[in-house]
């Protein structure tokens, strides 16, 4: 069985650094067994933003791949305050905010894009958690996604 670091390499993606907060709170806690990351948006290698409204800026698979980046930027927090992505033995909970027009009803299939990269990393048995994906007026910066998550550690 690999590692959930082996399964992040063979994936061939890389993480941006990790998020500083725009505000007063820290980006992840552990309390105990848990781990809660922050909110987390949709940060690239280069450490800048992607921006955009699902449905006016950005279609649904645009929506998927950030999504996606923000599962990296959060795999990139918990790299950097804990050491390694093999601390942590299962994924608990998820919860996907989208930036989407009134008449955008997929919110699911976007977050997706996360739910599917932390299934890659520590297999689908404890990849996939509990979840939910909302849409949302506005999120901060005009980011596509925001997604806040709850781990188990080893």
């Amino acid at each position: 069985m690999s590692s959930a670091e082996e399964n992040f390499a063979e994936s061939g993606l890389i993480l941006p650094p990790p998020p500083k907060p725009l505000g007063v709170y820290k980006p992840c806690l552990v309390d105990g067994k848990y781990l809660y990351l922050s909110g987390h948006g949709t940060v690239k290698e280069d450490g800048t933003l992607i921006i955009g409204r699902i449905g006016e800026d950005m279609d649904i698979e645009a929506g998927k791949l950030a999504a996606r980046q923000v599962g990296l930027a959060m795999l990139s927090t918990i790299k950097a305050n804990l050491g390694s992505l093999n601390r942590v033995k299962r994924v608990i909970k998820v919860l996907g905010m989208v930036n989407a027009t009134p008449d955008f009803e997929r919110h699911p299939y976007v977050i997706n894009g996360c739910s599917e990269l932390f299934a890659v990393v520590w297999g689908h048995e404890n990849g996939v958690g509990v979840r939910s994906a909302v849409g949302m007026a506005t999120l901060p910066d005009n980011i596509p996604v925001e997604i806040e998550a709850m781990f188990e550690l080893k």
